[in-house]
């Protein structure tokens, strides 16, 4: 039997380490912080930073909504590239070089202030990022093969990391921009990247011991398998829909917070717990996931994030928004965890890797749009509230295509 992850085969005889991590609680949890770096720090804490940075630096909405832009191009050329690299590379080498990278990155990100050199900045923390949430993933299911019976929780886990980061950025952020006057510089926000490259060095060497404990993937099988796109052709583009909506609202919601006078602790309370909500989903949605085996729960997940993210366009009243957030915050990497669980409902274990590749490009696609296109219109007579209901719009159609993916028979 042949075991393919990220279309690298793998013997059953050579696919699990001999000796299993004694803890896989603690490993998953220290995994997860693969996932925060990735996406709740490198990625989601700019929507904290856009503010003074576009205010600090003249910037029009289009180029603040261009970084994110940028930082998800980046991605899409590290998942790209990720599979070559795990042909020359081992899976734990390839993790923690990615990982430091990232935080380089982050760091240098606070040493300059021309929009060009952010933007490299920001194309190059997306593709180091890739290869961390990529193979965080990877590890986390070969993880869960190894104890079945928390398989789901095991894997759940390590993709509420991102909550965890996501939460841990909402802290730093203002922490470092209230303290910068203390510690001089030119510009207040770059306290803020100095400090969030700081934590991705941290965790990357908290997740280091465990996440070699779980084993590699021998480098030298390499063979692929393929899947018809063409079967799931209503969940790709419901997907690539629902990058392009959930990237505008986490890039942009915090600014209009701003703009409607909302005080800097309660935004930090919000995004904190938007964070939070992202960790304690994994629980919440399991029975829907099982159940449902064709497009239904992208479906879900696109409608609900859709109504939620109107939200904070329509009224400042702080329980509405602060229910905008949460619920945002429990569809977010459910919606991503609903593309896997299709692909194991529907396809045999050797097409696993294909699918979810091609699922990740479509997605990438959607994450480059969006911010460019809702800072584009952010700049227009309408602002911040019409480009969230564009990003609405979008979750929407996202929701209508899902809803028409089948279960293959």
């Amino acid at each position: 039997m042949n075991f393919i992850i990220c279309g690298c085969p793998m013997s059953s005889e050579t696919a699990l380490p001999v000796s299993l991590p004694r803890y896989p609680i603690a490993t998953a949890l220290a995994l997860s912080l693969a996932a925060a770096i990735a996406l709740g720090v490198s990625r989601l804490s700019y929507g904290l930073l856009l503010t003074p940075m576009r205010t600090d630096l003249g910037w029009s909405y289009l180029l603040a909504g261009s970084m994110n832009t940028a930082n998800a191009l980046g991605y899409f050329i590290g998942a790209l590239a990720v599979p070559a690299l795990m042909r020359r590379l081992s899976v734990w080498r390839l993790l923690v070089i990615g990982s430091v990278l990232t935080s380089v990155f982050l760091l240098l990100s606070g040493v300059v202030t021309d929009a060009i050199a952010l933007i490299l900045l920001r194309l190059g923390a997306g593709a180091a990022s890739a290869s961390v949430f990529v193979i965080g993933g990877v590890l986390a299911t070969r993880l869960g093969s190894m104890h079945r019976e928390q398989a789901g929780f095991l894997i759940g886990l390590y993709y509420g990391g991102t909550g965890f980061g996501i939460a841990l950025s909402a802290l730093l952020v203002p922490a470092a921009l209230s303290a910068a006057p203390r510690l001089g510089g030119a510009h207040d926000w770059q306290w803020a990247w100095f400090a969030l490259g700081i934590a991705c060095l941290l965790a990357t060497a908290i997740m280091a011991l465990p996440a070699k404990a779980i084993g590699e993937i021998p480098s030298d099988l390499t063979s692929k398998s393929e899947f018809s796109v063409k079967d799931f052709g209503f969940a790709l583009a419901g997907y690539f829909m629902f990058g392009v909506g959930y990237i505008a609202y986490m890039t942009f919601v915090i600014t209009l917070l701003k703009q409607q006078g909302m005080q800097a602790e309660t935004i930090t309370l919000f995004y904190t717990l938007l964070g939070v909500a992202v960790v304690l989903s994994s629980r919440l949605w399991a029975p829907m996931l099982d159940r449902f085996k064709g497009g239904e729960s992208l479906a879900i997940f696109n409608a609900i994030a859709g109504v939620v993210s109107i939200l904070p366009a329509v009224t400042s009243a702080v329980p509405v928004v602060f229910m905008s957030g949460l619920a945002f915050g429990m569809v977010l990497l459910s919606a991503v965890a609903s593309t896997t669980v299709l692909v194991r409902h529907n396809l045999p274990q050797e097409s696993w890797s294909s699918a979810i590749s091609v699922f990740t490009v479509v997605f990438a696609f959607g994450q480059i749009i969006g911010p460019a296109l809702v800072g584009w219109i952010a700049d227009g007579p309408g602002g911040l509230e019409r480009g969230l209901f564009v990003s609405a719009v979008a979750l929407f159609i996202g929701a209508a295509l899902a809803s028409q993916q089948k279960a293959l028979s």
